[in-house]
């Protein structure tokens, strides 16, 4: 078993809070994704695991041993940097095999070892190159191919695709998943990008200041966000918000914005009106959002009159930048002959995917 467990740790730098109060549980062969904007103390909790930053306060467990007060190297993980941090006067093989000589394995352990790796990556042809010959790409599969040479518990990853160009890094994506799944290693995975982590992770933890918002699963984050910063954070493009009341009317609770009223779903009421708040704020995504449908049956609704001012086509989708009343929205709507988008659009809202938010603490209510 390749188990990690955070209890209650904390990092400051100084009267900085990097990291509060932090808890997780890692699972055995899991491939776990911190995410969060710059300065959240996602890199900082990946850098208290490797025992590059003491923990101020709290335990750090890997396989049931605590290991705050061991050196990295002896911890038995492997990070992936950023910048792939490999050495410039050593070829592919050299630098392969770094870490196992450091070790003091054997050399004629060595090489089976470093081959291996290197096949798996498909950098066989490379061994003889220095870094300077390298691309990019070539460059990350080296750095990766150090960590699996030494087969450790767990795999660390600091943004390690960031500095790869848009394309390579879709590519790389892929081959992460692929490998991990192939050496069915216990894994936390660093980055900014929500997209990134919501196509890598089997569960992302969201961070923010500091402190963990949600823990979930990608479709937990994107269909149940716990508060208003997870909801505006995972997804593109982002989710719309709006100022709204929620009054009664005709018998039944509504969604007013001030420029257009969306009906409540019943089940939804009884939430609502616990919280005995009558401002929120209304959640709706992009690609919740249609043109209207004549007699249409199914959980859309409502009716909201909106000016386009933007159009662009991605293919199959249309993004529409509108201006309905005092607010403005976006959509993510069906492509269809581009003149239709030329001019005022009459749309309707997935009720069963709206969302409400308390204006005070930021918490999802629905």
């Amino acid at each position: 078993m390749k188990k990690l467990v955070l209890k209650n740790i904390s990092k400051k730098f100084g009267k900085v809070v990097a990291v509060q109060q932090a808890n997780l549980e890692i699972e055995d062969e899991e491939f776990i994704v911190l995410v969060g904007p710059s300065g959240c103390g996602k890199t900082t909790t990946l850098r208290m695991v490797a025992g590059l930053e003491t923990v101020d306060e709290g335990e750090i467990f890997i396989n049931d041993r605590m290991v705050n007060l061991l050196p990295p190297k002896s911890r038995d993980i492997a990070m992936v940097f950023q910048n792939y941090a490999l050495y410039p006067h050593m070829n592919v093989y050299q630098n392969l095999a770094f870490g196992l000589r450091m070790r003091k394995i054997p050399k004629a352990e060595r090489k089976p070892k470093v081959v291996e790796a290197a096949k798996i990556l498909g950098i066989e042809e490379l061994l003889d190159r220095k870094p300077r010959q390298l691309s990019g790409g070539q460059r990350q599969r080296v750095a990766l191919g150090r960590a699996i040479v030494r087969n450790p518990e767990v795999f660390l990853f600091d943004e390690p695709l960031s500095n790869l160009d848009a394309k390579l890094r879709v590519q790389m994506r892929t081959e992460l998943k692929k490998l991990h799944k192939r050496l069915k290693a216990t894994s936390v995975y660093v980055t900014h990008d929500q997209v990134e982590a919501m196509t890598m992770g089997d569960r992302i933890i969201v961070m923010k200041d500091g402190s963990i918002q949600q823990i979930g699963s990608p479709s937990d984050l994107y269909y149940r966000p716990q508060n208003h910063f997870v909801a505006g954070f995972i997804g593109s493009p982002t989710m719309n918000f709006l100022a709204c009341r929620v009054v009664e009317a005709n018998s039944q609770l509504q969604i007013d914005t001030g420029d257009f009223q969306l009906p409540l779903f019943d089940q939804y009421s009884e939430r609502v009106q616990a919280t005995g708040d009558r401002e929120f704020i209304l959640g709706i995504r992009p690609e919740d959002i249609r043109e209207k449908i004549p007699q249409g049956q199914s959980s859309y609704g409502g009716s909201i009159k909106a000016r386009i001012n933007v159009t662009e086509i991605l293919g199959k989708e249309v993004f529409l930048d509108l201006t309905t009343g005092e607010n403005a929205l976006s959509a993510l709507v069906s492509a269809g002959p581009e003149e239709k988008f030329s001019q005022d659009i009459e749309l309707e809202i997935n009720l069963a995917r709206v969302h409400l938010f308390r204006v005070d603490t930021g918490d999802a209510v629905i």
